[in-house]
C-alpha cells in the first residue's frame, strides 16, 4: 500500500511567472490534480467581455452579481494532447482567456469581492480531498493558509513580457510590459486578497531559469515536504 501522505500545494506570485506551467508539470509527475485558478478569473472575465458587461474598464456590477452563480468554470483535460483546458459553461475558452483582450481587464474583474468569493469557494470545494497543485495570486494566502507546500515565484517585467510575447502573434514587447507592471500594481493593492508572499512561502526567482531546472528545483521541496511528513 502506498503511505505517502497526499498535501496541498499553493504556487503564487506575478503574472507571466510561469507558476502555471511548473505546477501543471508537477500535478502531472506526482500523479495530482492541477487548477489553474488564474483561468477561472480569466473565464468570468471572458464571460464579462462577451456579454457586454465591461465598457472602457467599467464593470456592470450589478449584472455581473445577478449571473455570477450561472457562471461554471470546468477543467477537462484534451485526450489529443493530455493538456488540461477551461471550459466556461461547457465550452472550451483555452485559446480566448490567454488574449491580450482578456488580460487587459482581468485584474479589475478579480478585484470584485463577490467574484472572489464565488471563485474561493469553487476552489476549495476542488481541493477538499487534497492531493492537488493550485496556482495564482492568493492560493497560500486566502484560499489554503494551511497548505502543506507553499511557492512564491518572480521574476523581472522584462522577463516576463518576452515569456508572454513567445506566446503571440505580432506581439509588442513594451506594450505587454506595461500591462504587466500594471497588473502588478493592481494585484498588490487591491483590497480584497492581494497579492503577497506568504509568511511561510518559499520563494523563487525564476528570471533566468530553464523550465527543467525550475521543476527539479520544484519537486525536490515537494520531495522535502514528504520526508518531512513520514519522519
Amino acid at each position: 500500500m502506498n503511505n505517502t501522505p497526499r498535501i496541498t500545494i499553493a504556487i503564487d506570485g506575478f503574472s507571466s511567472c510561469g507558476k502555471s506551467t511548473m505546477a501543471k508539470e508537477l500535478a502531472h509527475r506526482i500523479g495530482y490534480i492541477y487548477i489553474d485558478s488564474g483561468a477561472m478569473y480569466r473565464a468570468v472575465t471572458l464571460y464579462c467581455l462577451d456579454n457586454h458587461l465591461i465598457t472602457d474598464n467599467h464593470i456592470d456590477r450589478e449584472a455581473l452579481a445577478r449571473a455570477i452563480d450561472s457562471i461554471k468554470i470546468t477543467f477537462v483535460t484534451n485526450p489529443a494532447t493530455h493538456k488540461q483546458e477551461t471550459y466556461l459553461n461547457g465550452v472550451c475558452v483555452e485559446k480566448e482567456i490567454r488574449t491580450m483582450r482578456v488580460s487587459q481587464s482581468v485584474s479589475v474583474v478579480s478585484q470584485i469581492d463577490f467574484v472572489r468569493e464565488a471563485l474561493v469557494a469553487q476552489q476549495r470545494a476542488m481541493g477538499h480531498a487534497k492531493g492537488i497543485v493550485m496556482d495564482g495570486r492568493d492560493i497560500g494566502t486566502a484560499v489554503f493558509p494551511d497548505a502543506e507546500l507553499k511557492i512564491f515565484v518572480t521574476a523581472s517585467a522584462r522577463v516576463r513580457a518576452e515569456r508572454r510575447a513567445a506566446e503571440m502573434e505580432d506581439a509588442d514587447i513594451d506594450s505587454i510590459e506595461r500591462n504587466i507592471t500594471m497588473r502588478d500594481e493592481m494585484d498588490m493593492t487591491r483590497e480584497i486578497s492581494p497579492l503577497r508572499k506568504a509568511h511561510d512561502a518559499i520563494e523563487l526567482d525564476n528570471s533566468h531559469m530553464t523550465i527543467a531546472q525550475q521543476d527539479a528545483w520544484l519537486e525536490e521541496q515537494y520531495n522535502k515536504v514528504i520526508e518531512r511528513l513520514k519522519s
